[in-house]
């Protein structure tokens, strides 16, 4: 049961709550490693890639315990530095354990990350940086071990913008000795969720949110207990399904202060918008014939991962619209999936050009990534007739109990 059927044709109405974020939970779980004791990390979103970080963390040793959306973890028991490859192959995040692991137990083994179609994301700048903090690294054909006696802090010039690396260097550089400069740092919330959590823990990070971290290297760090942020991506997605089908949605606990682009977008394409400091309440009806052109970019510009949902509110617009994409590569997967259900769709380089129509048909169809396969499922909940979305396992990455969620708001839909 890899599939979901969706019967097409109902408003969405009503509210739901947004889950905890993907983003933040796993480098904040990878964080651990760098405390020694038990932290508590609340509201921890229940999905694959949470559950692969949790196993990854017990193979290395650590404990770890799950009570609903209480996290605990353990570090105390860290004997292993070396990671099993069928968790590391499938989860592109596990390269981010590589800068705790070094802070704390000085040496890891691994395989090269896998876990992504939807652009090349070399880990290259990854290894280069912790050279530069006086980290030995011998690579291999399938993967690379790493070995440094204590980090040395450093500055760092980067040649762009990268979450992963400004994540992994956070992560190395708060029990580095001496001082770590890292800019362009990356400025997401999930980057600014990862410095609270390592200063509330006794770090001393100074440039939150900025694109200019500085952070000066401590001894120790405490356990402590930690909320995660609600998921900007997973509210983004239920507005776009929201405005898709003409429904009225609250969407309790979104991070408002976080979509300022997202929101602004779906008011261009005619949806009513109205912020309060619990959620945000979405009216899809008036959404039609507005023409909407974005760009994907780093924050605080639109991101790329809502770009798959937005392609589809746009195909329902029945106006013309247009994405460019300056992200990653491949990430109009989606397209020829949705050209079955009847949207019409362009691609030229980076860039996709819309023309709307009112309607979608129903069809079976292929999700081959996280965001584009939750996007799917927001095209079938607006088509006409059913729809199945095949590799379901690719949406439960990312998003917790969708189906359950979508049917409670009026959907009609099941797994398949």
């Amino acid at each position: 049961m890899d599939a979901v059927r969706i019967y097409g044709g109902n408003r969405l109405c009503g509210q739901t709550t947004i889950q905890g974020s993907k983003n933040a939970s796993l480098p904040i779980l990878a964080a651990t490693l760098l405390i020694e004791g038990t932290c508590e990390i609340e509201n921890c979103p229940d999905i694959s890639d949470v559950y692969h970080m949790q196993r990854l963390l017990t193979s290395l040793g650590c404990s770890v315990e799950r009570e609903g959306m209480l996290v605990r973890v353990n570090t105390e028991g860290l004997s292993e530095c070396d990671m099993p490859s069928d968790s590391v192959g499938v989860m592109r995040s596990s390269i981010m354990l590589l800068g705790a692991l070094l802070a704390r137990a000085g040496s890891v083994c691994m395989e090269y990350p896998g876990g992504c179609v939807i652009g090349a994301r070399p880990i290259g700048l990854h290894l280069q940086s912790l050279r530069r903090m006086g980290v030995v690294i011998e690579e291999q054909p399938q993967g690379f071990c790493a070995e440094v006696t204590r980090l040395k802090g450093a500055v760092f010039r980067l040649p762009f913008v990268s979450v992963g690396v400004t994540e992994n260097l956070l992560l190395a550089a708060v029990l580095a000795e001496g001082v770590t400069v890292i800019e362009p740092a990356a400025r997401e919330p999930e980057i600014q969720a990862l410095c609270d959590f390592l200063n509330l823990a006794g770090a001393r990070i100074e440039g939150r949110g900025s694109d200019r971290l500085v952070i000066h290297g401590v001894e120790k760090l405490r356990p402590v207990r930690f909320r995660v942020p609600a998921d900007r991506i997973v509210a983004g997605t239920y507005l776009c399904a929201c405005m898709c089908t003409g429904g009225s949605v609250f969407l309790q606990d979104a991070p408002v202060q976080d979509m300022e682009s997202v929101l602004e977008h779906a008011r261009r394409m005619g949806a009513s918008i109205d912020c309060a400091e619990d959620g945000i309440l979405v009216n899809g009806r008036a959404h039609a014939g507005r023409i909407c052109v974005l760009r994907t970019g780093c924050y605080p510009e639109f991101p790329t991962d809502l770009q798959s949902p937005f392609m589809v509110a746009m195909a329902l617009s029945g106006c013309r619209g247009q994405i460019e994409e300056t992200v990653f590569e491949n990430r109009f997967r989606i397209v020829p999936e949705l050209a079955k259900m009847g949207a019409d769709i362009c691609i030229q380089g980076n860039t996709a050009y819309i023309d709307g129509c009112r309607r979608l048909r129903g069809a079976i169809v292929h999700a081959q990534e996280l965001r584009g396969g939750a996007a799917l499922v927001t095209a079938a909940l607006a088509a006409e007739g059913t729809s199945i979305v095949t590799n379901r396992h690719y949406i439960d990455r990312g998003y917790e109990d969708l189906v359950l969620r979508l049917r409670e708001l009026g959907a009609a839909i099941e797994l398949a």
